[in-house]
């Protein structure tokens, strides 16, 4: 499975942005799928992760502010940013986990920043 992330861009703070990931084959069959990020200097951290459909999981950083979802029918999975800080700014990678092989998007960089 490919996975091409896209949407990132330059963004001043308070804003938002939607990235994407497109695969390039059904991801309905796909356990876990979620956007991972790291910034400069820092650890690849988790995001957001949506777990077998509906459940989502948040880390505190961005509960409140980001949004997870997934549309199977377009093999595709989201992350709806909002109130974006400087802090977000970091190069943002989509991961999907099926029985327990991973694949990882090339990654997309986020900066916000005035």
């Amino acid at each position: 499975v490919q996975l091409q992330a896209s949407g990132g861009g330059l963004v001043q703070p308070g804003g938002s942005l939607r990235l994407s990931c497109a695969a390039s084959r059904s991801i309905f069959s796909m356990n876990v799928m979620g956007w991972y990020r790291q910034a400069p200097g820092k650890q690849r951290e988790l995001v957001a992760a949506i777990i077998s459909g509906d459940v989502t999981n948040y880390a505190d950083s961005v509960k409140g502010r980001f949004t997870i979802s997934r549309d199977n029918a377009k093999n595709t999975l989201y992350l709806q940013m909002a109130s974006l800080k400087p802090e977000d700014t970091a190069v943002y990678y989509c991961h999907a986990k099926r029985y327990g092989v991973a694949y990882w998007g090339q990654g997309t960089q986020v900066t916000v920043s005035s």
